[in-house]
């Protein structure tokens, strides 16, 4: 995986150093990692733009804010993901590989923590759900 840390090795090491709160944009296909310290980018497509990556690819990336505490998922699944027209097959196959790209991210960069997906993204597992219970 190539990681590119904005805006230098130095400034992300020592975030991690100080463990202050940092971005990443994991692109789907695991081999492309943009990370920063939060402060930096504020935002995912801003930091995507500011690395000189394409801003609105914005839906070609796992996205992760994260601390040696733990890795919040921001889980936006891409409507045309993989190109698989069921919603709740395409939830679950970006599911199934973000938790896999995210893991590889995390752990070559020496994070061993837990992914959460926040309470404001669950949306999708309820719409999962709601199309199983109808089977």
């Amino acid at each position: 995986m190539n990681i590119v840390k904005f805006p230098s090795d130095e400034s992300v090491n020592n975030a991690v150093s100080a463990d202050e709160p940092l971005f990443a944009a994991i692109s789907f296909d695991g081999k492309t990692a943009i990370v920063c310290q939060i402060d930096e980018a504020v935002e995912h497509h801003i930091l995507l733009a500011k690395s000189g990556f394409n801003e609105t690819d914005i839906d070609k990336y796992f996205r992760i804010v994260f601390d040696k505490s733990g890795a919040d998922w921001t889980f936006v699944c891409p409507p045309d993901y993989k190109n698989i027209p069921f919603k709740d097959k395409r939830f679950e196959a970006f599911y199934k590989d973000g938790f896999s790209v995210i893991s590889d991210f995390l752990h070559s960069i020496g994070y061993l923590v837990g992914i959460n997906i926040p309470k404001r993204y669950r949306r999708h597992f309820d719409i999962m759900s709601e199309d199983n219970s109808s089977l």
